[in-house]
């Protein structure tokens, strides 16, 4: 992350926040239903809800995150800057949560056994060598349940993002 970026950063927890709007890119046709919302505030029983927020509403829901730090992608314009909190880290792109990482989220836990989520595995999910990838409904915008498996068969990460990123 350049030093400038940083900074940014910085400025963030001075009281600085800059707010943007995030189009809606439209809804795909995916498997699962979430209930659907009606209004803008925040579900904190469907993580989902969280996907989309400002940095200031991030903070407002949950205070300064423990930390912060930049996670690399292949290339410069994958880097993502992290927050996290104990529910989770929270991926952000400008100035919006863009994917979360969570230790629970549609009644499943990171240590679950593949066996008892076939429930959720339905219409449009594609399965890989080590996850699911599994749409959900009923956002303002398309979202992904990820879920990754190690090689005994048990649930090691769960991600919720935005594909249309």
């Amino acid at each position: 992350m350049r030093y400038t970026q940083w900074r940014g950063i910085q400025f963030l927890f001075m009281g600085l926040v800059v707010s943007g709007v995030w189009a809606n890119e439209g809804n795909a046709s995916p498997a699962w239903q979430a209930p659907v919302q009606t209004d803008t505030s925040i579900n904190l029983g469907d993580v989902s809800s969280l996907v989309g927020l400002t940095l200031e509403g991030l903070i407002a829901q949950f205070g300064f995150p423990q930390s912060v730090h930049a996670v690399r992608g292949l290339e410069t314009w994958q880097d993502d800057v992290v927050f996290t909190y104990e529910m989770g880290d929270f991926y952000v792109y400008k100035d919006r949560v863009w994917q979360i990482e969570v230790k629970t989220a549609y009644g499943i836990r990171i240590g679950d056994n593949l066996g008892s989520i076939s429930w959720i595995l339905g219409e449009g999910t594609q399965m890989y060598s080590n996850y699911f990838l599994i749409p959900l409904r009923g956002y303002p915008w398309p979202l992904t349940l990820r879920l990754n498996f190690n090689s005994e068969g048990f649930i090691s990460a769960i991600f919720i993002y935005r594909p249309d990123f």
